[in-house]
């Protein structure tokens, strides 16, 4: 039995994160030119995996096994493994050294399928069970986010190596929010009426079909919010950390239809947007 690695700094993290998310979004444009198909899917007939998510996250895999055998790793396509040797999936187990990777190989599969220029690879890095590095990589555009967590506590957030913050506070009304629908048809139906409620409060609403794009793209001050119910921790792991570095709020609750139910906004509206959000039945009764 080999021992377990040291505990990293990370900046450490981030870096191992940077060099797998690049080599696995390499893969992924050069998979892009090609002919794309489903090799299968998931919870519904409209929740697809292609080759080149499965080739994605075990080349993040092997990356990360080779320079941390004994770190834990959650990939949407895999499951967790313990950091055995083998690297085979093994349920709940947190592996040994107390960092676990959390990685989604393709977020946008569908828009990856259909050849729309909206898809990312995120890693991110757990230590003791807090997300301190993380990286999104925009694979059409070549644009990468990062964050991790300074020594101090502070999350410094960053696209293409310049820092990055929320938008500047405007009203509610003027706000323009992103969003996403689940698979299940039972539960896009229940977020087509909780839209219809949200949508007159607000500027508009954008639907790109990317996480952990979205959530990058309010770090960035592109978007005003985001929220959406169905989405996994692998979708907005990293993305929510760099919001968090850029001044945004994340939080985690559970959406009228039973699942998990993300919203993310700059601290100065997130109350505000929560609120209304309440108000159009996304939040699960209390």
């Amino acid at each position: 039995m080999s021992t377990p690695s040291a505990s990293p700094s990370a900046t450490e993290l981030l870096a191992l994160a940077q060099e797998a998310a690049r080599a696995a979004a390499d893969l992924v444009r050069e998979r892009a030119a090609r002919t794309v198909e489903v090799a299968a899917t998931k919870s519904t007939d409209t929740d697809v995996v292609t080759e080149a998510d499965r080739a994605s996250e075990d080349l993040i895999r092997r990356i990360v096994a080779a320079k941390r055998p004994d770190d834990a790793f959650l990939g949407e396509e895999g499951g967790q493994s313990d950091g055995q040797s083998d690297g085979q999936s093994e349920g709940q187990t947190e592996g040994r050294s107390g960092v676990r990777w959390i990685v989604d190989p393709i977020d946008g599969t569908v828009n990856f399928l259909y050849g729309i220029a909206r898809y990312a690879v995120s890693v991110a890095a757990e230590r003791d069970g807090e997300v301190v590095a993380g990286v999104v990589i925009d694979v059409p555009h070549g644009i990468e986010f990062t964050g991790y967590r300074a020594a101090d506590g502070a999350i410094v957030s960053r696209r293409e190596g310049k820092q990055i913050q929320v938008a500047a506070p405007a009203p509610l009304g003027k706000r323009l929010v992103a969003t996403g629908f689940g698979y299940d048809a039972a539960l896009r139906r229940l977020q087509a009426q909780c839209l219809v409620r949200l949508l007159p409060q607000v500027r508009d609403i954008r639907r790109a079909g990317s996480c952990a794009l979205d959530v990058c793209d309010v770090a960035q001050g592109t978007f005003d919010g985001y929220l959406e119910e169905g989405v996994h921790v692998w979708d907005h792991a990293a993305a929510g950390l760099i919001a968090q570095g850029a001044g945004a709020r994340v939080e985690v609750a559970t959406g009228l239809g039973g699942g998990r139910l993300l919203l993310v906004a700059p601290e100065h509206g997130f109350d505000e947007l929560r609120t209304a959000a309440l108000g159009a039945g996304y939040f699960a009764e209390a």
